[in-house]
């Protein structure tokens, strides 16, 4: 901690002022600015209410890339603001605030549209504001770029929403998107591979785990389901199974074995339906799964009881 200055280096006046608002200790006899990083000595304020809070807070709200001003602008009054004015009161409000909306810049403008949008889709598929965030500071990202120049805004902001996703291990496949943003899964994969590559933004293989608590609340399975199709996606990691292989289909076909295994037994069509798989590809790995891990032995088993 810094010691309290008592004497003036360059006079040697012991007439200092504290100003506790700009954070200085001033000379009063020569107006040398002494300290300009004060400690506040001060006891520590608590808060009882909101208005408590608000008069006695230090700092404004934290910067947000889910504004298009990243919350630091300034609007020129609101709508409510309206029935406190008259006649030319009225006439200036709106022309200062036509003005503002002029001056805007084009990336402005299309920041304002963008990240409404990103909310919707977000709140859509119900995502954690921390994916919110991280999407919406990639597409800031790209505006500023121009990789939207030439791209539907929608396209780019699905691709962008889809590596923050990506990167939060938040699991949601390209056809969730498709369906929130009624945009084809094809553009938002071509997009989503454009903006991390000229982003330069390095995004790990999807686990097929992280699929699994949200297909397994979707087909109403229990917890021993969960952890044995769980175990199942690490046996086939461990044989190098996975690699080259849709994480989701994988996730699936662990779904339906497990769920199999365990007395649980549900369709091909319903476990296809929860994943966005066809029943082709659910078969295709279950083959494999019973191949390369040998879990057919298991299921006889199981068969076995019930008769």
């Amino acid at each position: 901690m810094p010691s309290i200055v008592k004497r003036c280096p360059e006079c040697g006046s012991l007439n200092l002022h504290h100003n506790k608002e700009k954070g200085e200790v001033i000379c009063r006899d020569c107006g040398l600015v002494i300290e300009d990083k004060m400690v506040d000595f001060d006891q520590e304020w608590r808060e009882f209410d909101s208005e408590a809070a608000a008069r006695k807070r230090r700092t404004g709200a934290p910067m947000t890339y889910t504004q298009f001003d990243q919350g630091l602008g300034t609007d020129v009054g609101r709508k409510a603001d309206l029935y406190k004015f008259g006649g030319k009161a009225k006439n200036k409000f709106f022309r200062l605030r036509k003005w503002q909306q002029r001056i805007s810049t084009a990336i402005e403008r299309n920041l304002k549209l963008a990240l409404s949008e990103l909310k919707r889709v977000s709140s859509f598929l119900r995502l954690p504001s921390s994916v919110e965030e991280e999407a919406s500071r990639i597409y800031t990202l790209a505006v500023q770029k121009g990789l939207v120049r030439g791209r539907s805004m929608e396209s780019v902001v699905s691709g962008a929403l889809y590596a923050a996703c990506r990167r939060h291990d938040v699991p949601r496949t390209l056809d969730e998107l498709s369906e929130a943003s009624n945009i084809e899964k094809k553009e938002i994969g071509r997009t989503y591979r454009f903006i991390t590559r000229e982003l330069g933004i390095k995004i790990l293989p999807s686990n097929p785990a992280d699929y699994i608590a949200r297909f397994a609340s979707a087909l109403k399975l229990t917890a021993e389901t969960q952890s044995r199709s769980v175990e199942i996606i690490e046996e086939a990691q461990a044989v190098e199974l996975t690699s080259g292989r849709g994480p989701t289909g994988i996730a699936a076909a662990a779904l339906y074995v497990a769920a199999l295994i365990n007395g649980e037994k549900r369709t091909q069509r319903e476990v296809a339906d929860v994943a966005g798989v066809t029943e082709v590809t659910i078969r295709n790995r279950y083959k494999e799964l019973l191949d390369k891990l040998e879990l057919e032995k298991e299921i006889k088993k199981i068969k076995k009881k019930k008769v």
